[in-house]
């Protein structure tokens, strides 16, 4: 079990219901709503997956247009002890937070043009993030914070409300009609007492990202059936994370007694509740943007007519995010500590954040002139890509993901396809946090291709994700806080596809 940090981060890197790994979208058209395995393929929409392979593609021009829509749900149960004092839920221990990630849409242009042997080509689209991802209660790591801090505080707090009842008496006796003198009197002669019972607070959380990439290269036939790429990618990142935590106060039952008190028609009750105010509110709004280069290559071989292998190694993305923020005093005088979670998000910080190198293998076996089975697998390098505060210490292995796909030519005019992919991610209990976590997940694709001529196609694409609850406890002082994490997504996609 990991202990509690301060808002784990105070931001999430927000994703839409994205396919890949950590911080890569592989979903990057249509196509591969309808057919993951595209790292086999040969065609203008797999050039993400198989760059190689486009060297095959006949000549001329080729461009695919495509858009996505995705909507993600990210719930998180969390268990505290210390949250039965929310004078909003009071007795209630577990509280459950929900979040909406929406990207409406997620666009990307592909264009090729092929000689005999040569290719050039072009890919521009959201290779990370895509969306926001919006929780107008804010998040459990907030409220545990606060609620910690008002515990340790209830003494003081108390204090405070008794100290404060002798002027609150001695008003109320002079409202009932008692002179000042007689009022300072009695109410210096009572004794009073009081309990915190309870808090109150408003907490938001939203973060934003968005990976631009620009990737141009060439792909060469080496051979009849076998062909080479080699080319970049510019990945331009852009993220925002907004939250705060405000209102904060202590609720605080009091009671006081006055001597002779009954002798006085119009005094006051004896016993009341207090908001107090704790002034310490938590406001973050801070940009991040940075650029990097990531150099592909990749390989197809065309076995025979039936059996088409690849390969493509990305190598990894080095990204220095650059701050530019705007913080309260509370949140400035912890982000001014190096230790803090916060430090990460101080105006001027260079924050670094790599994309993995990634690894991916496929194959595709045509049956015959209608039936085609794809099969692919992929590995993220995410403990050699460096994160702020060495944060790929944390995770355990790397990401993968295995896809395995089939398409069927009903028709001259129609395809139909079905996928399923399977990824699995190594981050630690220590990695994880209500801000910013990955689950495992097995995803269904569906989808048909539209053929109204030779020279043009639709592609109508669906994806489904089936994600894996994971819990993680937490040591505190107040107890043990459990926190289950768990998500729901569904994208939609339309791509149209030309020949010149």
């Amino acid at each position: 079990m990991k202990k509690i940090t301060l808002i784990a981060a105070m931001a999430a890197v927000a994703t839409a219901a994205q396919a890949g790994g950590l911080l890569t979208n592989t979903n990057q058209n249509a196509a591969f709503l309808r057919n993951f395995a595209q790292e086999g393929q040969i065609t203008l929409t797999s050039l993400y997956a198989n760059p190689a392979g486009n060297a095959f593609l006949s000549k001329g021009w080729h461009m695919s247009l495509n858009s996505q829509t995705a909507k993600q749900f990210r719930t998180i149960q969390t268990t505290f002890p210390l949250f039965a004092m929310n004078a909003a839920d009071p007795g209630q221990a577990t509280h459950e937070y929900k979040g909406e990630a929406l990207a409406p849409v997620v666009p990307s242009i592909t264009v090729s043009h092929n000689w005999d042997k040569w290719s050039l080509s072009a890919h521009f689209g959201l290779i990370g993030g895509g969306g926001k991802c919006e929780f107008d209660q804010g998040l459990g790591s907030f409220e545990a914070l606060f609620a910690s801090n008002i515990a340790q505080q209830i003494p003081a707090i108390q204090d405070g409300v008794n100290a404060a009842l002798p002027l609150k008496v001695q008003q109320g006796l002079m409202a009932s009609g008692l002179d000042a003198t007689t009022a300072a009197t009695l109410a210096g002669m009572g004794t009073y007492s009081s309990s915190v019972v309870g808090y109150s607070l408003d907490g938001y959380m939203r973060g934003r990202s968005y990976y631009f990439g620009l990737q141009i290269g060439g792909a060469y036939k080496v051979q009849e059936n076998l062909a080479a790429f080699l080319g970049v990618r510019g990945v331009y990142g852009t993220c925002n994370y907004n939250g705060y935590v405000q209102d904060v106060k202590a609720i605080a039952n009091y009671s006081y007694s006055v001597p002779a008190a009954g002798a006085f028609p119009g005094v006051p009750t004896t016993t009341g509740t207090e908001a107090v105010n704790l002034n310490s509110d938590l406001a973050l709004n801070c940009d991040q943007t940075g650029f990097g280069l990531t150099p592909i290559i990749g390989l197809d071989w065309e076995i025979n007519k039936h059996w088409n292998v690849a390969a493509k190694y990305e190598a990894p993305t080095r990204m220095n995010l650059k701050n530019k923020s705007e913080m309260n005093a509370v949140a400035q005088a912890q982000a001014a500590n190096p230790s803090s979670p916060l430090a990460q998000f101080k105006d001027g910080e260079k924050v670094r954040e790599d994309i993995p190198a990634i690894l991916a293998l496929g194959a595709e076996y045509r049956l015959n002139d209608k039936v085609r089975f794809d099969g692919s697998f992929k590995t993220y390098f995410d403990k050699g890509a460096r994160k702020y505060g060495q944060k790929e210490d944390l995770i355990d292995h790397n990401t993968f993901d295995i896809c395995l796909g089939a398409e069927y030519d009903v028709h001259k005019l129609v395809t139909i396809s079905a996928s399923w992919q399977n990824t699995r991610f190594g981050l630690s209990d220590e990695y994880m946090n209500d801000l910013s976590f990955n689950l495992p997940s097995h995803s269904i694709g569906l989808g048909v291709r539209l053929h109204p001529s030779k020279l043009f196609n639709i592609d109508l694409g669906y994806m489904y994700s089936i994600y894996q609850d994971h819990t993680v406890n937490t040591t505190t002082a107040a107890g043990i806080k459990t926190d289950v994490y768990s998500r729901k997504n569904n994208v939609v996609g339309i791509g149209f596809n030309f020949a010149i």
